[in-house]
Protein backbone atom coordinates (compact mmCIF):
# COMPACT_ATOMS: atom_id res chain seq x y z
CA UNK A 1 0.00 0.00 0.00
CA UNK A 2 1.04 3.60 -0.88
CA UNK A 3 0.93 6.54 1.95
CA UNK A 4 -2.51 7.83 0.21
CA UNK A 5 -4.24 4.41 1.48
CA UNK A 6 -4.47 5.45 4.99
CA UNK A 7 -6.23 8.29 6.03
CA UNK A 8 -4.37 11.31 7.79
CA UNK A 9 -6.84 13.55 9.80
CA UNK A 10 -7.07 14.83 13.73
CA UNK A 11 -8.28 11.36 16.69
CA UNK A 12 -11.38 11.86 17.58
CA UNK A 13 -12.35 11.47 20.93
CA UNK A 14 -13.59 7.84 20.39
CA UNK A 15 -10.43 7.05 19.08
CA UNK A 16 -7.98 8.23 21.22
CA UNK A 17 -7.92 5.13 23.65
CA UNK A 18 -7.04 2.55 20.48
CA UNK A 19 -4.58 5.09 19.78
CA UNK A 20 -3.01 6.14 22.76
CA UNK A 21 -2.35 1.94 23.11
CA UNK A 22 -0.74 2.30 19.51
CA UNK A 23 1.43 4.37 20.37
CA UNK A 24 2.51 3.06 23.98
CA UNK A 25 2.82 -0.46 21.78
CA UNK A 26 5.24 0.88 19.21
CA UNK A 27 7.18 1.92 22.44
CA UNK A 28 7.41 -1.24 24.18
CA UNK A 29 5.23 0.46 26.87
CA UNK A 30 2.47 -0.76 28.62
CA UNK A 31 -0.52 1.82 29.57
CA UNK A 32 -2.94 1.10 32.10
CA UNK A 33 -6.06 3.27 32.30
CA UNK A 34 -5.08 6.20 35.04
CA UNK A 35 -2.00 6.66 32.59
CA UNK A 36 -4.11 7.13 29.54
CA UNK A 37 -6.83 8.87 30.84
CA UNK A 38 -3.52 11.65 32.69
CA UNK A 39 -2.43 11.68 28.75
CA UNK A 40 -5.99 12.38 27.22
CA UNK A 41 -6.04 15.21 30.02
CA UNK A 42 -2.69 16.82 28.37
CA UNK A 43 -3.42 16.44 24.91
CA UNK A 44 -5.34 18.81 22.35
CA UNK A 45 -7.16 16.47 19.80
CA UNK A 46 -7.80 18.73 16.94
CA UNK A 47 -3.09 18.60 16.70
CA UNK A 48 -2.92 14.86 17.73
CA UNK A 49 -2.44 13.13 14.14
CA UNK A 50 -3.64 9.72 13.51
CA UNK A 51 -2.89 7.47 10.39
CA UNK A 52 -5.95 5.21 9.71
CA UNK A 53 -5.75 2.08 7.86
CA UNK A 54 -9.75 1.40 8.06
CA UNK A 55 -10.50 1.87 11.63
CA UNK A 56 -8.16 1.01 12.91
CA UNK A 57 -4.75 3.69 14.01
CA UNK A 58 -0.84 2.96 12.55
CA UNK A 59 0.64 5.85 13.35
CA UNK A 60 0.56 9.05 15.40
CA UNK A 61 1.79 12.33 16.06
CA UNK A 62 1.08 14.99 18.72
CA UNK A 63 1.97 18.70 19.02
CA UNK A 64 2.13 20.14 22.59
CA UNK A 65 1.90 24.06 22.72
CA UNK A 66 4.76 24.88 24.51
CA UNK A 67 7.47 28.05 25.59
CA UNK A 68 10.94 27.43 25.32
CA UNK A 69 13.65 29.22 26.40
CA UNK A 70 15.93 30.67 23.62
CA UNK A 71 18.76 32.91 23.96
CA UNK A 72 17.45 36.22 25.67
CA UNK A 73 13.58 35.54 24.91
CA UNK A 74 11.11 33.08 25.51
CA UNK A 75 9.55 31.51 22.55
CA UNK A 76 6.04 29.73 21.39
CA UNK A 77 7.36 26.30 19.82
CA UNK A 78 5.58 23.13 19.01
CA UNK A 79 6.10 20.51 21.12
CA UNK A 80 6.49 17.89 18.75
CA UNK A 81 5.67 13.73 20.50
CA UNK A 82 4.03 10.00 20.40
CA UNK A 83 5.57 10.01 17.00
CA UNK A 84 5.16 6.43 15.95
CA UNK A 85 3.73 4.10 13.04
CA UNK A 86 3.31 0.03 13.72
CA UNK A 87 5.88 -2.25 12.66
CA UNK A 88 3.03 -3.75 10.35
CA UNK A 89 3.18 -0.23 8.06
CA UNK A 90 6.94 0.85 8.09
CA UNK A 91 8.47 1.75 5.00
CA UNK A 92 5.62 2.87 3.79
CA UNK A 93 5.93 6.66 4.18
CA UNK A 94 3.35 7.49 6.89
CA UNK A 95 5.92 8.96 9.43
CA UNK A 96 6.99 11.51 6.34
CA UNK A 97 3.00 12.53 5.73
CA UNK A 98 2.65 13.12 9.15
CA UNK A 99 5.78 15.39 9.59
CA UNK A 100 5.06 17.07 6.36
CA UNK A 101 1.43 17.60 7.22
CA UNK A 102 2.58 19.24 10.93
CA UNK A 103 5.25 21.60 9.49
CA UNK A 104 2.75 22.50 6.79
CA UNK A 105 -0.29 23.39 9.08
CA UNK A 106 2.06 25.40 11.59
CA UNK A 107 3.25 27.09 8.32
CA UNK A 108 -0.06 27.88 6.77
CA UNK A 109 -1.92 29.28 10.11
CA UNK A 110 0.87 31.37 11.02
CA UNK A 111 1.02 29.19 14.39
CA UNK A 112 4.37 28.62 16.27
CA UNK A 113 7.68 29.37 14.12
CA UNK A 114 9.65 26.98 15.74
CA UNK A 115 9.01 23.00 16.25
CA UNK A 116 10.48 20.92 18.82
CA UNK A 117 11.38 17.10 19.67
CA UNK A 118 13.67 14.70 21.62
CA UNK A 119 13.89 11.91 18.99
CA UNK A 120 13.70 8.22 19.98
CA UNK A 121 15.67 7.81 16.82
CA UNK A 122 18.38 10.26 15.80
CA UNK A 123 18.61 8.97 12.15
CA UNK A 124 15.24 9.99 11.34
CA UNK A 125 14.84 13.75 11.47
CA UNK A 126 17.30 15.30 9.64
CA UNK A 127 15.78 14.28 6.42
CA UNK A 128 12.57 16.35 7.95
CA UNK A 129 15.20 19.47 8.48
CA UNK A 130 15.39 19.07 12.05
CA UNK A 131 18.88 19.76 13.72
CA UNK A 132 20.41 18.45 16.96
CA UNK A 133 20.33 22.04 19.42
CA UNK A 134 21.23 20.51 23.00
CA UNK A 135 23.64 17.49 24.02
CA UNK A 136 23.11 15.89 27.32
CA UNK A 137 25.67 14.57 29.40
CA UNK A 138 24.68 11.16 31.26
CA UNK A 139 26.70 10.73 33.94
CA UNK A 140 27.32 7.76 36.56
CA UNK A 141 29.17 8.36 39.53
CA UNK A 142 30.49 5.88 42.10
CA UNK A 143 28.71 7.53 45.06
CA UNK A 144 31.67 6.76 47.64
CA UNK A 145 33.87 8.85 45.14
CA UNK A 146 32.12 12.01 45.16
CA UNK A 147 34.66 13.95 47.53
CA UNK A 148 34.15 17.62 47.54
CA UNK A 149 36.93 20.07 47.79
CA UNK A 150 37.61 21.47 51.12
CA UNK A 151 37.00 24.92 50.24
CA UNK A 152 33.39 24.48 47.91
CA UNK A 153 30.67 27.11 49.19
CA UNK A 154 27.51 24.75 50.77
CA UNK A 155 26.11 28.37 51.78
CA UNK A 156 24.13 28.14 55.33
CA UNK A 157 21.35 26.38 54.05
CA UNK A 158 19.46 23.23 55.01
CA UNK A 159 18.32 20.22 52.87
CA UNK A 160 14.69 18.37 54.22
CA UNK A 161 13.37 15.38 52.60
CA UNK A 162 9.43 16.10 51.82
CA UNK A 163 6.48 13.75 50.71
CA UNK A 164 4.68 14.69 47.26
CA UNK A 165 2.15 16.89 48.14
CA UNK A 166 4.55 19.40 49.85
CA UNK A 167 7.03 19.24 47.37
CA UNK A 168 4.78 19.63 44.37
CA UNK A 169 3.62 23.48 44.23
CA UNK A 170 7.26 24.17 45.65
CA UNK A 171 9.23 22.44 42.93
CA UNK A 172 7.45 24.20 40.42
CA UNK A 173 8.42 27.35 41.71
CA UNK A 174 11.61 26.95 41.47
CA UNK A 175 12.22 25.41 38.29
CA UNK A 176 9.63 28.20 36.79
CA UNK A 177 12.40 30.67 38.43
CA UNK A 178 15.15 28.27 36.89
CA UNK A 179 14.05 28.26 32.99
CA UNK A 180 13.33 32.20 33.10
CA UNK A 181 16.87 32.16 31.87
CA UNK A 182 17.72 28.54 30.87
CA UNK A 183 18.18 28.32 27.52
CA UNK A 184 16.63 24.93 26.41
CA UNK A 185 14.05 24.78 29.09
CA UNK A 186 10.69 24.43 28.39
CA UNK A 187 7.77 25.52 30.80
CA UNK A 188 5.43 23.20 32.47
CA UNK A 189 2.26 22.79 32.52
CA UNK A 190 0.30 20.67 35.76
CA UNK A 191 -0.71 17.53 33.62
CA UNK A 192 3.21 17.64 33.00
CA UNK A 193 4.17 17.68 36.87
CA UNK A 194 0.89 15.14 37.73
CA UNK A 195 2.28 12.47 35.73
CA UNK A 196 6.50 13.37 36.13
CA UNK A 197 5.41 12.61 39.95
CA UNK A 198 3.56 9.62 39.60
CA UNK A 199 4.18 6.20 40.76
CA UNK A 200 2.20 4.85 37.79
CA UNK A 201 4.81 6.28 35.27
CA UNK A 202 7.62 5.50 37.15
CA UNK A 203 10.58 3.19 35.16
CA UNK A 204 10.63 -0.82 35.95
CA UNK A 205 11.96 -1.98 39.03
CA UNK A 206 12.30 2.24 40.50
CA UNK A 207 10.57 3.26 43.68
CA UNK A 208 8.09 6.30 43.59
CA UNK A 209 10.42 9.70 43.36
CA UNK A 210 12.06 11.40 46.43
CA UNK A 211 12.15 15.21 47.12
CA UNK A 212 14.44 16.71 48.95
CA UNK A 213 14.14 20.49 49.38
CA UNK A 214 16.78 23.21 49.61
CA UNK A 215 15.65 26.04 52.42
CA UNK A 216 17.89 29.22 53.13
CA UNK A 217 17.95 30.05 56.69
CA UNK A 218 15.27 32.21 56.27
CA UNK A 219 13.02 29.70 54.56
CA UNK A 220 12.77 30.07 50.89
CA UNK A 221 13.47 27.75 48.96
CA UNK A 222 16.43 27.73 46.33
CA UNK A 223 16.46 24.13 45.14
CA UNK A 224 15.26 20.70 44.51
CA UNK A 225 16.46 17.16 43.94
CA UNK A 226 13.96 14.74 43.01
CA UNK A 227 15.16 10.87 42.92
CA UNK A 228 14.14 7.61 42.79
CA UNK A 229 15.75 4.16 44.21
CA UNK A 230 16.70 0.90 41.97
CA UNK A 231 18.20 -2.21 43.61
CA UNK A 232 19.91 -4.44 41.09
CA UNK A 233 21.20 -7.88 42.19
CA UNK A 234 24.52 -6.24 43.23
CA UNK A 235 24.29 -3.00 43.75
CA UNK A 236 21.51 -0.36 44.51
CA UNK A 237 21.24 3.00 42.12
CA UNK A 238 19.92 6.67 42.77
CA UNK A 239 18.27 7.49 39.94
CA UNK A 240 18.84 11.40 40.15
CA UNK A 241 15.91 12.87 37.96
CA UNK A 242 16.19 16.51 38.46
CA UNK A 243 18.46 18.68 40.47
CA UNK A 244 17.71 22.60 40.50
CA UNK A 245 19.07 25.17 41.90
CA UNK A 246 18.79 29.11 41.70
CA UNK A 247 22.27 29.69 43.36
CA UNK A 248 25.30 27.93 43.30
CA UNK A 249 25.44 27.48 47.06
CA UNK A 250 22.29 25.18 46.19
CA UNK A 251 23.40 23.10 43.59
CA UNK A 252 26.71 22.37 45.52
CA UNK A 253 24.60 21.42 49.06
CA UNK A 254 22.01 19.55 46.91
CA UNK A 255 24.46 17.62 45.58
CA UNK A 256 26.61 16.84 48.30
CA UNK A 257 22.91 15.59 50.19
CA UNK A 258 22.94 13.21 46.81
CA UNK A 259 26.37 11.77 47.74
CA UNK A 260 25.34 11.31 51.42
CA UNK A 261 22.81 9.16 50.35
CA UNK A 262 23.41 5.93 52.20
CA UNK A 263 23.20 2.11 51.08
CA UNK A 264 23.49 3.34 47.62
CA UNK A 265 26.75 2.53 45.39
CA UNK A 266 25.99 4.64 42.30
CA UNK A 267 24.87 7.47 40.76
CA UNK A 268 23.07 8.50 37.47
CA UNK A 269 21.69 11.35 36.01
CA UNK A 270 21.87 14.04 33.05
CA UNK A 271 23.61 16.76 33.29
CA UNK A 272 24.35 19.76 30.74
CA UNK A 273 27.81 19.91 29.55
CA UNK A 274 28.84 22.80 31.45
CA UNK A 275 27.72 21.78 34.99
CA UNK A 276 29.58 22.64 37.46
CA UNK A 277 30.02 19.85 39.16
CA UNK A 278 33.09 18.24 38.29
CA UNK A 279 34.69 21.18 38.99
CA UNK A 280 32.91 20.44 42.66
CA UNK A 281 35.19 17.39 43.15
CA UNK A 282 38.47 16.19 44.10
CA UNK A 283 38.42 13.92 41.42
CA UNK A 284 36.83 14.77 38.52
CA UNK A 285 37.15 11.35 36.89
CA UNK A 286 35.12 10.14 39.31
CA UNK A 287 32.06 11.20 36.89
CA UNK A 288 31.76 8.90 33.87
CA UNK A 289 29.83 9.91 31.02
CA UNK A 290 28.70 9.98 27.68
CA UNK A 291 27.01 12.63 25.39
CA UNK A 292 23.56 12.05 23.79
CA UNK A 293 21.92 14.32 21.59
CA UNK A 294 18.35 15.67 23.27
CA UNK A 295 16.58 18.35 22.36
CA UNK A 296 16.20 18.78 18.02
CA UNK A 297 14.57 22.13 16.64
CA UNK A 298 12.80 22.68 12.93
CA UNK A 299 12.74 26.12 11.98
CA UNK A 300 9.03 26.40 10.79
CA UNK A 301 9.29 29.85 9.08
CA UNK A 302 13.24 30.90 8.72
CA UNK A 303 12.11 34.72 9.12
CA UNK A 304 10.36 34.59 12.08
CA UNK A 305 12.51 32.30 13.97
CA UNK A 306 15.35 33.93 13.43
CA UNK A 307 13.99 37.22 14.42
CA UNK A 308 12.42 35.69 18.09
CA UNK A 309 16.00 35.03 19.42
CA UNK A 310 18.73 37.81 20.34
CA UNK A 311 22.44 37.35 19.57
CA UNK A 312 25.45 37.26 21.78
CA UNK A 313 27.12 40.91 19.06
CA UNK A 314 26.18 42.56 16.76
CA UNK A 315 25.17 40.48 13.64
CA UNK A 316 24.65 41.48 9.40
CA UNK A 317 24.33 38.84 6.93
CA UNK A 318 22.59 37.30 4.19
CA UNK A 319 22.00 33.65 4.52
CA UNK A 320 21.37 31.44 1.62
CA UNK A 321 18.85 29.01 2.81
CA UNK A 322 17.99 25.34 1.38
CA UNK A 323 14.60 23.40 2.68
CA UNK A 324 13.57 21.04 0.46
CA UNK A 325 11.02 19.34 2.93
CA UNK A 326 9.53 23.06 3.48
CA UNK A 327 10.19 25.11 0.74
CA UNK A 328 8.73 28.32 1.37
CA UNK A 329 12.26 28.98 3.42
CA UNK A 330 14.53 28.39 0.52
CA UNK A 331 16.09 31.89 0.18
CA UNK A 332 18.15 34.52 0.90
CA UNK A 333 17.51 36.06 4.15
CA UNK A 334 19.18 39.11 5.79
CA UNK A 335 19.49 38.77 9.26
CA UNK A 336 20.07 42.12 11.14
CA UNK A 337 20.54 42.01 15.10
CA UNK A 338 22.31 44.79 17.65
CA UNK A 339 21.36 43.00 20.77
CA UNK A 340 17.93 44.80 21.20
CA UNK A 341 16.33 44.28 17.76
CA UNK A 342 16.48 42.10 15.35
CA UNK A 343 14.73 41.86 11.97
CA UNK A 344 14.96 38.61 9.47
CA UNK A 345 13.55 39.59 6.12
CA UNK A 346 14.40 38.61 2.16
CA UNK A 347 16.44 40.28 -0.26
CA UNK A 348 18.33 39.32 -3.52
CA UNK A 349 21.85 40.61 -1.72
CA UNK A 350 24.69 38.12 -2.21
CA UNK A 351 24.70 35.60 0.47
CA UNK A 352 27.86 35.45 2.61
CA UNK A 353 26.55 31.40 4.29
CA UNK A 354 25.05 28.99 2.63
CA UNK A 355 23.58 26.35 4.67
CA UNK A 356 20.28 24.64 5.40
CA UNK A 357 17.27 24.46 7.99
CA UNK A 358 18.99 21.64 9.73
CA UNK A 359 21.97 23.49 10.44
CA UNK A 360 19.69 26.48 11.25
CA UNK A 361 18.29 23.98 13.61
CA UNK A 362 21.44 22.97 15.27
CA UNK A 363 22.97 26.22 15.71
CA UNK A 364 19.37 28.22 17.18
CA UNK A 365 19.95 27.59 20.96
CA UNK A 366 23.38 28.76 21.28
CA UNK A 367 25.16 25.49 21.36
CA UNK A 368 26.59 24.26 18.44
CA UNK A 369 28.47 26.03 16.43
CA UNK A 370 28.53 27.47 12.79
CA UNK A 371 32.30 26.80 12.65
CA UNK A 372 31.88 23.01 13.61
CA UNK A 373 29.18 22.72 10.97
CA UNK A 374 31.72 24.05 8.47
CA UNK A 375 34.63 21.92 10.28
CA UNK A 376 31.68 18.93 8.58
CA UNK A 377 31.27 20.77 5.17
CA UNK A 378 27.58 21.28 6.75
CA UNK A 379 27.72 25.13 5.99
CA UNK A 380 29.72 27.27 3.42
CA UNK A 381 31.47 30.38 3.48
CA UNK A 382 30.84 32.42 0.11
CA UNK A 383 32.50 35.38 2.18
CA UNK A 384 35.32 35.23 3.74
CA UNK A 385 35.58 36.25 7.71
CA UNK A 386 31.72 35.72 7.59
CA UNK A 387 32.05 32.53 9.54
CA UNK A 388 33.89 33.16 12.00
CA UNK A 389 31.99 36.52 12.69
CA UNK A 390 28.06 34.66 12.73
CA UNK A 391 29.10 32.01 14.82
CA UNK A 392 30.23 34.18 17.10
CA UNK A 393 26.66 35.83 16.82
CA UNK A 394 24.65 32.64 17.33
CA UNK A 395 26.37 31.45 20.75
CA UNK A 396 25.06 31.53 24.10
CA UNK A 397 27.28 32.23 27.03
CA UNK A 398 25.87 28.59 28.50
CA UNK A 399 25.64 25.16 27.23
CA UNK A 400 21.65 24.80 26.37
CA UNK A 401 20.27 21.53 28.08
CA UNK A 402 16.54 20.41 27.97
CA UNK A 403 15.80 19.19 31.05
CA UNK A 404 13.07 16.38 29.83
CA UNK A 405 8.78 16.48 29.26
CA UNK A 406 6.80 18.23 27.56
CA UNK A 407 3.26 18.34 28.82
CA UNK A 408 3.08 14.24 28.75
CA UNK A 409 6.61 12.45 29.63
CA UNK A 410 5.55 9.29 28.24
CA UNK A 411 8.60 7.18 27.24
Amino acid sequence: MAVTDYVLRPVREAEFEPWARMIADTYGADRSETAIADQRAATDLDRTLGAFDGDVPVGGASIYRRTLTVPGARLPVAGVASVAVTPTHRRRGINTAMMRRQLHDLHEQGREPVAVLRPAEAAIYGRYGYGPATVGDRIRCERRELVFHRDVDFGDGTVHLVDRSTALPVITRVYDRTRATAVGWPDRDPCHWTVRLSREHAAAGTTSSRFALHREPGGEVTGYAMYRHRSGQEARTVVLEELVATTRQAHAALWRFVAGIDLATWIEHEIALDDPLRHLLVNPRAVESSAVDRLWVRLVDVDRALAARRYATAVDTVLDVEDAFCPWNTGRFRLCGDGATVSCERTGDAAELRLTTTELGAVFLGGTTLNSLAAAGRVEELKAGALTRVSAAFRHDREPFYPGGWAFPLY
